[in-house]
């Protein structure tokens, strides 16, 4: 019964040109339920039934329509949970023009993300943590994450190259705070007392001090 209606569903979709404003609210609230479910019940317990229920659907028959499958909507969580973290990191970030500063707003304002938006954060570490190593969405997400690992990396050089920062190896440097941030981070899921604020202000005075000239 749910395969026919898809079938059917696909028909109207492929009549029209594009999502409609309700379409695209209708996916915005499955995507919200799903990163509430998988944050709670885990990657696995994430059933369409419970996003559903959490969604306030009648049926899963709704978030067939929307997505084609599971794999499709966890695509858009992680798409979803990168776009806000785009969006609240950036302007923290380019409110600064030092280095030493743009790279203490971008440590702390990592984790008073995942502070402010813990279920965003845990759902895409469920995620990651359980999509095969060929899925689409692993190797997009790990694309984008070298990509912007890379402009990071060039940003410690230049600094490095107006003498803001010593010499070291931006790679190994941007690395070990990137494995920093993301330990806090797994830390915080499994210790929910944890002050991840405070944290983020540890982390920051720490590679502070291990980025800056001492000249």
């Amino acid at each position: 019964m749910l395969m026919q209606a898809k079938n059917s569903t696909a028909k109207q979709k492929e009549r029209r040109t594009g999502p409609s404003f309700t379409e695209t609210g209708r996916r915005a609230q499955i995507v919200a339920a799903a990163i509430e479910v998988i944050a709670e019940a885990g990657y696995h317990r994430a059933s369409f039934a419970k996003i559903a229920e959490r969604a306030g659907l009648s049926s899963t028959g709704m978030i067939s329509y929307h997505f084609d499958g599971r794999d499709d909507l966890m695509r858009e969580v992680v798409t979803d949970v990168m776009r806000l973290a785009e969006g609240y990191l950036r302007p923290r970030i380019e409110a600064h023009e030092s280095y030493a500063a743009r790279l203490r707003a971008s440590i702390e304002g990592n984790l008073d993300l995942f502070a402010e938006y813990p279920n965003h954060l845990a759902a895409i570490v469920e995620i990651l943590a359980n999509l095969r190593g060929g899925d689409p969405g692993m190797v997009a997400f790990l694309d984008t994450t070298e990509a912007n690992l890379a402009v990071q990396v060039e940003q410690l050089r230049t600094a490095q190259r107006t003498g803001e920062f010593r010499d070291f190896d931006p790679w190994v440097m941007m690395r070990a705070i990137r494995a920093a941030i993301d330990d806090v981070v797994r830390r915080a899921t499994h210790d929910p007392g944890l002050d991840v604020r405070a944290a983020g202000r540890e982390l920051a005075d720490l590679f502070d001090r291990a980025t800056r000239s001492t000249s």
